[in-house]
């Protein structure tokens, strides 16, 4: 049975957008994806430029990560030619990257697991003259 796609746009479209997006991903951060997206939601949908400066002064320690990603993704961007003022950050995102499972001693011989976390960070820029007029 063919499987039923659930995209809002048709796949040539989405892949050429694939194609010509500006992305940077952190592969393995070490720190929960839930702290991080603490971070990440703050400057979901901002201007490049105003997101920097928000996690320039932000006092968690994703931020300076999550800044030096963002800003990868604007070099690359302006290797590539692109208007740095018209960046925005379209899209965001943190997922599991693993666990790191180690045994901590317990009572009567037992052991319990030690769960260290770790993220996968992936930032998608796009320029706002061409974002679709809603």
């Amino acid at each position: 049975m063919a499987s039923v796609g659930t995209h809002k746009q048709p796949a040539a479209a989405r892949k050429a957008e694939q194609k010509s997006a500006i992305r940077a991903e952190l592969s393995t951060y070490n720190q929960s994806p839930r702290k991080v997206r603490l971070v990440t939601d703050l400057v979901k949908g901002k201007r490049v430029a105003d997101a920097i400066v928000a996690l320039t002064f932000l006092p968690k320690r994703a931020g300076l990560p999550i800044k030096k990603l963002i800003e990868s993704a604007a070099a690359s961007a302006k290797s590539q030619g692109k208007d740095m003022e018209s960046l925005r950050v379209a899209d965001i995102r943190v997922d599991s990257a693993g666990m790191l499972v180690r045994a901590m001693p317990r009572a009567m011989g037992r052991s319990a697991p030690i769960r260290r976390r770790r993220s996968r960070v992936i930032v998608r820029l796009s320029s706002t003259d061409s974002a679709p007029a809603a």
